[in-house]
């Protein structure tokens, strides 16, 4: 029986094979096939230990629903958008940075469009659930196809190369992930010293999560930035679509930060262009792209949102507090690798220490992501609503609820698969800051 709870709002994951097994891969490969009525399917995996099976399964759906396979082998997120960019759809088996019991999909269609719970994914489980799939004219096969070398040129296209003479030195732990086989292959072809922390791809991930948003995984990235008198540093996670970056004192850089930064530095040679960030972000990060020519638009968490907007709203990029960073210009799509090298192209221009271009964007106090675990979490948010509403400057509900005052504001959010409510806050000072995160967490905890 397929399990339904795997069909999550951006992607399916889950624990193989107690919920994700080869009988659930052959169906999503038949489903997506009559879904989008493709003719054709690119795909790619990681390296877990249950990626072969679940590619073969995947592979053999698709095929006996009468498309063709196009097999990139493995491959990083980037490297998978990469190659959906010219092909009607695209599936990578990979659970990203979750523990290697879990497995899963991301789809896309339309070059790199993803298929979300909105989108498409919910019609996909219903078809999977059913499994009752029309019989094709004739089979597809598998074809295999390369392109590392195409990949690697890409990524080059946003190396300034009137610079390259600097050379850097850089501190990368990809966590034994997926960047471990992309990231090198780039930065081979970049003036760069790399200082390589667990390069070695294995997704049982032995030396720490491969999530570079929580603070303890990048501990051993902070010591090696510090000890090697590096540049900076830059954590990634496992399938190599998020990053975040280390300055060259050992200092880690909230992502809607250096999403700010990186803004600064495409407005550069893209005056007046759009940029997105999220509703969780600083309001420095909205002053700072504006103080620099851009224009601005605050967006909702998830990267199937943050595309579509992007999109609709022809922006040239989108920071997300996450660590995704999104590219117009590589097919509306994240790159850690490509946010690297606009990095090192702002270091060797700018001629400073990252800690010194970061210092002026830190104009606020961010309580960062906290999450609580509570049985009503609509009702808690309608008690917040009603005890603040009053006061508030204004409210946005575009994802949860965000409530803004002169020197503080305060988002909360649902989770979508567990009973919990995430609280973001800021304020002009550390004690109002502090005052008001605890004020907040007394009404949902209490």
């Amino acid at each position: 029986m397929v399990e339904k709870s795997i069909f999550r709002a951006y992607d399916i994951r889950g624990i193989w094979p107690d919920e994700l097994d080869e009988e659930t891969a052959y169906r999503v490969g038949r489903a997506v096939v009559i879904f989008l009525g493709c003719n054709e399917v690119l795909v790619g995996s990681d390296m877990r230990e249950s990626s072969p099976k679940i590619f073969e399964s995947l592979a053999s759906g698709i095929t006996d629903q009468g498309a063709n396979v196009i097999d990139i082998g493995h491959c990083s997120t980037p490297l998978f958008y990469f190659g959906t960019a010219t092909h009607e759809a695209g599936i990578m088996v990979t659970a990203s940075h979750n523990p290697a019991k879990y497995n899963g999909f991301k789809l896309c269609k339309d070059g790199t469009v993803p298929i979300g719970i909105d989108s498409g994914l919910a019609d996909i489980r219903d078809i999977v659930v059913k499994g009752d799939f029309p019989e094709p004219v004739s089979l597809g096969d598998v074809k295999k196809k390369d392109i590392m070398d195409y990949f690697i040129q890409h990524n080059l296209q946003f190396l300034d190369k009137s610079l390259e003479e600097k050379r850097l030195k850089i501190a990368v732990d990809t966590g034994n992930g997926m960047g471990g086989f992309t990231f090198p292959k780039v930065m081979n072809n970049v003036n760069v010293d790399i200082i390589p922390l667990f390069f070695e791809i294995d997704m049982t991930f032995p030396n720490h999560e491969a999530n570079p948003v929580k603070l303890e995984n990048v501990r051993d990235l902070q010591k090696a930035v510090v000890s090697s008198n590096a540049d900076f540093g830059v954590a990634i996670d496992g399938d190599c679509d998020r990053c975040v970056f280390i300055d060259e004192k050992g200092e880690y850089i909230s992502a809607d930060i250096m999403g700010a930064l990186i803004a600064k530095e495409l407005l550069i040679t893209h005056p007046g262009a759009k940029v997105l960030y999220d509703i969780r972000s600083s309001r420095s990060v909205k002053e700072i792209i504006e103080e620099h020519g851009g224009k601005t638009s605050m967006c909702r968490v998830g990267h199937a949102f943050i595309k579509k907007q992007m999109r609709d709203e022809d922006a040239l990029f989108a920071g997300e507090l996450s660590g995704h960073f999104y590219y117009k210009e590589s097919y509306v799509s994240e790159s850690s690798i490509i946010s690297t090298i606009i990095v090192i192209n702002m270091l060797r221009r700018e001629g400073k220490k990252l800690s010194e271009m970061i210092s002026p964007l830190k104009r606020y106090f961010l309580s960062g992501e906290i999450n609580s675990e509570v049985d009503d979490k609509e009702g808690k948010m309608k008690e917040l609503l009603e005890k603040f509403e009053q006061e508030a400057n204004s409210i946005s509900h575009l994802d949860g609820i965000r409530v803004e005052f002169d020197d503080w504001w305060f988002n909360v959010r649902l989770s979508n698969t567990e009973s919990l409510i995430r609280l973001n806050l800021e304020a002009k000072t550390k004690d109002k800051m502090e005052e008001m995160r605890d004020n907040i967490l007394k009404v949902i905890r209490g």
